[in-house]
């Protein structure tokens, strides 16, 4: 499982052309079962993915298309996580976690 922070290295005005396409690139990572959340950094410009499900070369490359990562919009960085304990709705991530 990973956590990716989009920090914002551009300004919301460069961001507004790619809005609609970043966003039809989440919906794809959700439609993959690759993200499981999705939104804003609070206090900050920027947002917040939790990943799984994948590597860290096919995660890097998957930010890669995101059109705020392809433009310099927004910088990623990726943190690796290993629950040892979730919710009981979160239990496929304890399982993928132990393969």
């Amino acid at each position: 499982m990973f956590i990716v922070s989009l920090r914002m290295t551009g300004t919301r005005e460069q961001a507004a052309p790619w809005m609609a396409a970043h966003k039809e690139w989440l919906q794809a990572g959700f439609d993959d079962g690759v993200f499981l959340a999705a939104g804003n950094l609070l206090g900050q410009p920027g947002g917040g993915i939790l990943a799984h499900g994948l590597d860290e070369a096919a995660l890097r490359q998957r930010l890669a298309l995101d059109p705020f990562v392809a433009h310099g919009i927004v910088d990623a960085s990726i943190t690796g996580f290993t629950p040892a304990r979730t919710d009981a709705r979160l239990d496929f991530l304890l399982a993928e976690a132990a393969a």
